[in-house]
C-alpha cells in the first residue's frame, strides 16, 4: 500500500454518520435492533451453533477463514460486530465487559433462543466471553479462546497507560487513535503478506463512521486494562468446569505469550495449544492451522 493511499484512508476517519443509509450500503451482513444497540451480524449454516466474538478493534471479518470452515464442517455460525466497532452502533456509556456481555446475551437470545452454543473469543473477546459465561452459566457448551486478554500479569505499554490519565488520555487518543490503529492494522500478519493491503482497507472502512475512536478508547480503559475484574471471571469459568481450549502464538506482540502461564494457573482444566512463531491474529493469518486444532475440540464436545 502506498503512503498516499494510507494517508487518504486515515483522513476519512470519523467523517460520516452511521445511519440507515450507511447500513443499507453495508457490503454484507444483517442488522438487528437489540436493547443495547443496533448490531451488525452474520448468521448462516445448520447444525450445532457456534458464536464468534472478535476483539478490540477488528470487526467480525477477523473470523473470515474460521467462519467459512465451520460452515463447511456442518455448524450454524453467528458472528457480529461489537458495539462501537465495525458497523454496530456507537452507543453512549462505558465500554466495559458488562456492556459487551449484555450484547452477547441479547443477540444469542434473539437469534438462537435457548439453544446452547460453542463460544469463541479472541483477544479482548476473551474478556467478553468469560464475563458472559460467569454471568450466564450453562449457556455455552464450550469456550475457545485465541490469545485472550484479561490476565493480571499483562504489562501494558506506555501508550496504553497514558490513555488512563483523566481528560488527557482521551484527548490524545482522539488525536492519534485512528492513525495508529489503521496504520498498524496488519503488523502482525506474518504469513498472509499478500493480504495486508486488503486487511488495512477493511480495517479503515468502519473508521469512517463517527464515534468509533471514543469507543475504542473506552474499551481500552474499561475492558482491556481492567484485568482485576476480568480475572474474577476467568476463575468463575474454571469453577464451572466448562470445556476450555486456548491457542496462543509465541510471537504475539499484542498479548504476549508469557501471560499464558497465568491463564493455566487460573484455569487448570484448559486444553492449551502453542503456535510457535505465530503473532496475535493467527486465526486470520493462519486460518487453516487454527481450524485444524479447533475442530477436534468441538467434535469432542458435540451433543
Amino acid at each position: 500500500m502506498t503512503k498516499q493511499e494510507l494517508k487518504k484512508l486515515i483522513a476519512k476517519a470519523e467523517t460520516l454518520d452511521l445511519d440507515d443509509a450507511a447500513r443499507a450500503a453495508a457490503p454484507g451482513g444483517s442488522f438487528i435492533a437489540l436493547p443495547c444497540g443496533n448490531t451488525h451480524y452474520e448468521l448462516a449454516g445448520e447444525g450445532e451453533a457456534v458464536v464468534l466474538v472478535h476483539g478490540y478493534v477488528t470487526p467480525y471479518y477477523l473470523y473470515d477463514k474460521i467462519y467459512s470452515q465451520l460452515l463447511d464442517a456442518g455448524y450454524k455460525v453467528l458472528r457480529y460486530d461489537l458495539l462501537g466497532r465495525g458497523l454496530s452502533e456507537r452507543v453512549a456509556g462505558p465500554y466495559d465487559v458488562d456492556l459487551f456481555a449484555r450484547q452477547l446475551d441479547e443477540i444469542t437470545t434473539a437469534l438462537l433462543g435457548e439453544e446452547p452454543f460453542h463460544l469463541f473469543g479472541t483477544s479482548m473477546g476473551g474478556s467478553i466471553t468469560t464475563a458472559f459465561c460467569a454471568q450466564h452459566p450453562g449457556r455455552a457448551r464450550t469456550l475457545t479462546l485465541y490469545a485472550p486478554a484479561g490476565m493480571d500479569t499483562f504489562q501494558p505499554p506506555f501508550y496504553m497507560t497514558m490513555c488512563k490519565i483523566p481528560v488527557f488520555g482521551k484527548w490524545i487518543f482522539q488525536k492519534i487513535g485512528a492513525k495508529t490503529i489503521i496504520g498498524n492494522a496488519s503488523k502482525e500478519l506474518l504469513y498472509s503478506v499478500d493480504e495486508r493491503d486488503d486487511y488495512i482497507r477493511r480495517q479503515a472502512y468502519p473508521f469512517q463512521y463517527k464515534g468509533i475512536v471514543a469507543c475504542t478508547w473506552s474499551s481500552l480503559v474499561n475492558t482491556i486494562l481492567n484485568t482485576k475484574e476480568t480475572v474474577k471471571n476467568y476463575y468463575a469459568v474454571a469453577k464451572q468446569s466448562l470445556p476450555l481450549l486456548v491457542v496462543w502464538g509465541t510471537n504475539d506482540q499484542t498479548m504476549p505469550y508469557m501471560q499464558s502461564e497465568r491463564l493455566k494457573e487460573i484455569c487448570p482444566q484448559v486444553q492449551f495449544v502453542t503456535f510457535e512463531g505465530s503473532g496475535h491474529i493467527f486465526l486470520y493469518d493462519e486460518g487453516e492451522r487454527t481450524f485444524d486444532v479447533t475442530l477436534p475440540f468441538l467434535q469432542e464436545h458435540q451433543l
